[in-house]
């Protein structure tokens, strides 16, 4: 049965601390919902109200411009292995980008890449537990490394060509100045 409570507690942060995976979920006041798998060493929590997850580049950039225009994200976790559990936090989410002055701060929580776009902080008002019993069980391999082979070939220089290309325009059609901002890119 589902329980609610106002902030992590020392169960979940080591249930969180074992996940290979989690799901972030965010929305704008309009247009689509959106929910990104998340892997790797990105995630890391801060204290009982409070996660840091680092975003790498990607095809899309649907998150950061939904925080900019609503701050509401979820961030869920699934037990694919042992006793069966499906934790969310939820909050509120502010962006930080590499000209902000928490960026420092944060950043270097995570290992060092080429291809860290953006580091999303939730300020946590609410978790919620609950079973999974219908969850499937999946055993772990291994990271794939596709994103840091490709990122590092790219390199900084093209990294933030490909933000030019590919992150300038919002699945909903939100304005391109938002998207432009979400990517930390300057004419």
């Amino acid at each position: 049965m589902g329980q609610q409570f106002s902030e992590l507690n020392a169960k979940h942060i080591e249930f969180i601390a074992k996940q290979k995976l989690y799901f972030v979920s965010t929305a704008a006041d309009t247009g689509t919902v959106n929910v990104s798998p998340k892997g790797g060493d990105s995630l890391r929590v801060i204290n009982a109200s409070t996660i840091a997850w680092l975003n790498h580049t990607g095809s899309g950039n649907e998150s950061a411009a939904h925080v900019l225009i609503n701050p509401r994200m979820t961030i869920m976790f699934c037990a694919f292995e042992g006793a069966p559990l499906i934790l969310r936090a939820y909050g509120k989410a502010t962006v930080l980008h590499q000209g902000d002055r928490q960026w420092a701060e944060y950043i270097a929580l995570f290992p060092q890449s080429v291809a860290s776009r953006q580091i999303f902080l939730l300020a946590i008002d609410k978790v919620q537990s609950s079973c999974g019993m219908s969850v499937p069980y999946f055993s772990y391999e291994a990271d794939r490394n596709a994103l840091a082979l490709w990122s590092d070939k790219q390199g900084k220089a093209g990294i933030e060509q490909y933000w030019q290309k590919k992150n300038q325009h919002s699945i909903d059609g939100f304005a391109k100045d938002i998207v432009k901002k979400s990517a930390l890119l300057v004419e």
